[in-house]
């Protein structure tokens, strides 16, 4: 990517921090998550970075097992189970 993207990027990230949640948060994002390249849930994740991005609040980290960037994009609480056709 350019500069100028990645500038225009890092407008729109807000970081969070991760070790405010709580402890039962912290593990379960640490330990159930998705691999895009293993193609596999619940491998883990290891160096958890936590920001918000256009709106959505993402955890991201690296996956335990191949060591790729993983991606877990946090449900809102108000909508957490529903599906938007449910609604």
């Amino acid at each position: 990517m350019t500069d100028a993207i990645n500038e225009e990027l890092n407008d729109e990230i807000t970081e969070r921090n991760f070790e405010d949640r709580t402890d039962e948060d912290k593990e379960a994002f640490l330990t159930q998550t998705w691999c895009n390249d293993c193609q596999a849930a619940d491998l883990g994740m290891v160096e958890p970075k936590e920001y918000e991005l256009n709106g959505a609040i993402i955890v991201e980290g690296k996956c335990t097992k191949c060591g790729e960037v993983s991606l877990t994009e946090v449900a809102d609480e108000s909508t957490d189970g529903e599906w938007e056709d449910e609604q």
